[in-house]
Parts: structure tokens; sequence; C-alpha cells
């Protein structure tokens, strides 16, 4: 059991922190701020983005009356230290474990997580919409939204942002400013947000304005007001351009260093006493307290296991494993865009995790990380396809959902091709629900005109980026792949075209079918081989396109086979095997279809394994259903 020193243990909630006195809380952090670090380097979790708000939280906690006053953090993989201090310090090191703590707040686990976090830029939305209703009931309610991460480079923070700043309600919006995400942060607002931090100027300025509202703020409203204009006023001559966010007609204050815990303190206790939208900008430093997490920002968003003493993250000796298909998106994408000039690729802030930084590095030109905004990067790309390129969007499944609709109306609509390569299709493990990718199948497969694929192993993976982007395909164009490693080393093949909309026969068999879509199918494949040897005969189908379906193969299929099995790695209401049910039904066959995949509930937390397990599409729950399927064939003979 990790040990922790007493100040630490003594806290079970926030009343516990709030009895201490105030110069208690620079050892309250720094006890945190280890505890976070003994558990992680041996239970991986995010790493980097809750050491940098340690201080925050602290300060948080200590000044408001939790969880009456209500915190949204936004993204959640910095409420680490939140958790902690909220009675679950004893249960963290099952953070993101089977059965154990969630890695990100939920509502349904602990009070204090005001609203459930795991996708970023929803904090100002959902904070105002309690500052409203707490208003509405005559509450004196608190509501605070730490936004940080580049989770403000989001479209939905700025919608926030405007509706807040009309409202005229209670909120206060801290700005947790790191400059990074998971990579550093891009765009327009990360360089006004820079010009804000650096000018020595109103730096010097913005500390004699505090001061001076304080002194005003003794005085009466209209002294208030005054000093209020007066600053506004100040602070655009200074920048010598409007603050975005007084245009917006909320109170800025800040920048303030976010690590200094007892000023934190001072001036959140000063804020809670200002009415209506009001926006805090401390700036925060990622890793902050463990060196090695402080100059490698990207690596230990998320490290795995690591060396607490030496930072050295401890890599999983690969022994000549097949790489992941992350790894073989990137690498195929550059190949192809060497071939063909018209190719681009575009991330929502995701170019390590999907491996576009590959091509990033040799073509910057033609790669586009557009920030935390999935709705843009899907348009963005249907504009570039309009003009003749060949945009490859590469984006996680979970995050493909906020932007359906510009899918159907901006790409599908207009039959543009735009090819999604939907990283992180199906389960992804311990990140749970808000991040499991098991919807895009279901919902791309809705949308006319769109080519709705899944390789079964990495080669197909290859070989359908290849097809997408020929001349002839021109059309939009889905390509789903799931977290983790292939199937194969010496994945790096010619390319071959596959024909849209047809299935490789996999094995022959006479006593039923599995059809398969995606890398499930290389499970039923060993499992096909192995229940061959006790004379059971089964036909195995590798689909690869759920839009449109191979008709010819599965005229035969239900023709030939009474009993039928289909396995996916996605929701099962609306997904592949539904479309095989539809497909039945249209055209008169009767046969017994049984569908394995993702049942009708949010799954939580755990390995790939434990949850491919409990949906029931494991290598066991596969071999279950095959033989009560040919023992009920048996018992009909």
């Amino acid at each position: 059991m990790v040990q922790v020193d007493n100040l630490l243990t003594g806290i079970t909630t926030p009343d516990d922190l709030r009895k201490l006195d105030p110069t208690d809380l620079i050892r309250v952090s720094a006890e945190l701020r280890q505890y976070i670090i003994d558990v992680v380097c041996n239970n991986p979790g995010h790493f980097g983005a809750s050491l940098g708000v340690v201080e925050l939280t602290v300060a948080l906690h200590y000044v408001f009356n939790t969880p009456y006053d209500k915190i949204v953090w936004d993204v959640g993989h910095q409420a680490y230290g939140h958790k902690i201090l909220t009675g679950r310090r004893k249960n963290f090191e099952s953070n993101r474990k089977y059965k154990g703590i969630s890695g990100f707040p939920k509502m349904a686990e602990s009070e204090y997580d005001a609203f459930g976090v795991g996708h970023s830029s929803t904090s100002i939305s959902a904070a105002l919409g309690m500052a409203v209703a707490a208003k509405r009931k005559g509450e004196n309610r608190q509501v605070v939204a730490v936004i940080g991460d580049g989770a403000m480079t989001a479209g939905e923070a700025f919608e926030g942002l405007n509706n807040a700043g009309t409202s005229k309600s209670d909120i206060i919006v801290i700005l947790n400013d790191n400059n990074i995400a998971i990579d550093p942060n891009v765009g327009a607002l990360k360089e006004y947000l820079i010009d804000i931090t650096t000018s020595k100027t109103y730096n010097r300025f913005k500390d004699k304005v505090w001061k001076m509202l304080g002194g005003f703020g003794k005085l009466g409203p209209d002294a208030r007001s005054l000093a209020s204009q007066l600053e506004a006023g100040f602070k655009s001559t200074i920048l010598d351009k409007s603050n975005l966010f007084e245009g917006l007609n909320l109170r800025y204050f800040g920048p303030i260093d976010g690590h200094d815990v007892l000023h934190l303190v001072k001036v959140l206790e000063d804020l809670k006493r200002i009415p209506g939208p009001k926006i805090l900008h401390c700036i925060t430093v990622k890793g902050k307290g463990f060196e090695q997490a402080e100059k490698d920002q990207t690596a230990f968003h998320a490290p795995g296991k690591f060396d607490k003493e030496t930072g050295i993250i401890l890599q999983t000796p690969k022994d000549n494993r097949p790489p992941a298909y992350q790894e073989v998106f990137g690498k195929t994408i550059l190949e192809l865009a060497r071939l063909n000039d018209k190719i681009t690729g575009i991330t929502p802030a995701m170019p390590t995790g999907s491996s576009l930084n590959i091509m990033m590095k040799e073509m910057p030109e033609r790669t586009f990380d557009v920030g935390i905004a999935e709705q843009h990067a899907v348009t963005f790309a249907a504009g570039m396809a309009a003009q003749g390129m060949i945009p490859f969007c590469t984006i996680y499944s979970s995050f493909l959902q906020r932007a359906f609709d510009q899918i159907i109306h901006d790409v599908a609509l207009q039959n543009l091709r735009v090819i999604f390569c939907v990283d992180r299709g199906g389960l992804v493990g311990a990140d749970g629900a808000t991040h499991h990718g098991f919807f895009d199948i279901a919902f791309m497969r809705t949308i006319p005109n769109m080519v709705v694929s899944a390789p079964m192993d990495e080669i197909e993976l290859r070989n359908l980026m290849y097809t997408a982007q020929l001349d002839k395909n021109n059309v939009p164009f889905s390509i789903r792949y799931p977290r983790g490693n292939g199937m194969h080393t010496d994945w790096q093949r010619p390319f071959e075209e596959i024909e849209i909309g047809k299935s490789r026969l996999i094995s022959e068999g006479s006593d039923l079918a599995i059809l398969t879509i995606g890398p499930p199918g290389n499970v039923v494949a060993k499992l096909v081989n192995q229940l061959s040897k006790e004379d059971i005969s089964i036909a195995h189908y590798d689909m690869r396109f759920i839009a449109p379906l191979d008709k010819d193969a599965l005229h035969s299929v239900f023709k030939k086979f009474s009993q039928v099995i289909t396995v996916e790695d996605g929701i099962l209401k609306g997904g592949f095997g539904t479309g095989i049910l539809e497909f039945m039904c249209d055209n008169g066959y009767n046969s017994e279809v049984r569908r394995l995949g993702i049942p009708d509930y949010f799954v939580e937390h755990g390995t790939q394994d434990e949850l491919y397990r409990e949906c029931g599409f494991d290598a066991e729950g596969i071999e279950i259903a095959v033989r009560e399927m040919f023992l009920r064939k048996e018992d009909k003979r």
C-alpha cells in the first residue's frame, strides 16, 4: 500500500481540508502531488494534467463549499487530485481498473463529481446550466468550470462563453492555461494567450489593478463599477487589442500563478464576492513537480508504468510483436502521400495518438492539427475535398460522435471524398464509457453515399486506405480500426485494391456460418480451425464492408445455412448484425441469426480482454455461442 504523510491521510472529505490553517495547504499540495506520483507510476493513467492542477485543486476545495458548490473539471483527466480529496484516496489504486473507480469524474460515483467530463470543452456550458438552475431555485450556490489542457480551443467552449456573457449568472470560469493538450496547443487562441501571459507591462499593471479593485470593493458598488471600467480600458490599451473575454462580457482576472496555492486562495475568495460571469486565467505547468513530466509533457500525458525515481518510462518488451494499428495508419498515409500529391492529413489535436505525426514530420505543409475541434475538422476536410484534394481525416471513434451532423450535411450530402480513419473503434479499455468507440458502425451505416469498412488486420487497413484514395472511388469513405496491436510483423506489403462491397471467405464449412467485421475475425479464424478438429464445420466470412454489404455472399450464406452468427466490436443495436438481419428479412430468408457484440448499456472501464469477456465476444463467448447453435442443429436432425 502506498504510504502518505499525515495531513493527506487525515483528509477524507473537503470538510477536513477546510479545517486546516491556510499555511498547511502548501504541505497538503506537496503530499497530494507525491501521492499521485506514487500511485500512477505503478497503476498507469493520465499523469501530467493532474500534477499541473494540484495547487488549484486544493485551493478550490478549500475556498468553495463542495459538494454544495459545484466544480466542473474539463477535461476530466485533470481530476485525480480532486478524487483523492473527495473520499476516494483509499480506492485510488483501483483507478481505471475493472470494477474500480473511473479515471474521469462521474456523477454516479460521487456527489463531488458535479458532471461527467470524459470529453473536453463541455464545462462552461454545463456550469452555466447549473448556475442558471441555482438562480431559478433561489440557491446561493457557487459554480466553477475548470477548463484546460487545450479544451478552450473547441467550439463548444466559445458557445458557452458567448451565452455566459449575457446571462448575468454567477459563474466562475478558470482557464488552466498550460499551452498543451496531449500535443502542444495550436491556433490563434494559443497565440493570444501567450500575448497576455508574456506582456511584462500588462502583468505589472495587473497587480496594481487587483489591489485597486480590493480597495474599491470596500467603498461600494459605484466605486467597484468605476474600477472595473478603468481596468477594462487599461487592459485593452496595454495589450494593444481588445480583451477577448471582456469583449464577451466576462470579467477577466489574471494571469496569475496557478502553483501559488496561498495566492489562489485569496483570489478565489475575492471572486466569490464579485457577481456575474468572470474568468480567472491561471498559468500552470503540465507535469508540475516531476522533472521528466515537465520536460516531456506529451509522453507523460499518459505514460504507462514508469520509475518514479529516474522518470524512465518502463516499456513492455516488444518481442517482435506486430505494430499498433495507429502506427500502421501513420506509416501508410505517408507512403500514400508520397505517391499522391492530393492527399492531406487532418486531426483534431491527436497527431501523436493517431500517428499522423509521422507524416507531419516529413510533410508539415500537408498535415493539419486543428485543435480540439472535431466539427471543424470534418467541414475543413469537406472544403478541401470540394476543391479536389483527398483529405484523410483521422479522429477517435468516440470523438467522431461530436461531428455527426457535419459528416451528414457537409460530406455525405454533397458526396465529397473525405476519408474518415476512425481510430480506436470498439472497446478501448481503461478510459471507459466516455472513450469507447462502439457507436460508429451503427451511425455511419445509416448515412447515404458513405462507404463503411473495417479491416480484419493491418494488411487490410493498408489496402483499404489505398483503395479509398483511388480516383475511381470518389466517394465518402470510412475505415475503422481498434486501439492496440495488429496481427502481422510483415505487414508492409505492396498495396492491393479491394473491391468495394466485397467480402472475403476465410474458410468453407457446412454446419453454420460466422460473419465477422473487423479484428474479431482473427479470434473467429483461430476458433474455426480449433473446432474443425471436433468435426464442427464452420464457414467464416470476413465481410470487410458494413456499407455496402456483399449481397452475393449473403445470398449464398442464407441459401446454405439455417444458422448464422455475426460478431462485431460495436453496439448490437443498429450495428453490423442488425444490417445482416435487415438483409435476411428484406430478401425473405428465415435463418436463425445470433448477434455477438456490445449489449445495450454503457460498458465501463477495464482491460480490453476483460470487457470482451463481459460482452460475450471473446474466444470463450464465441465458442459457447457456436456450440449452443451446433447442438440445436444436431437435435433437429
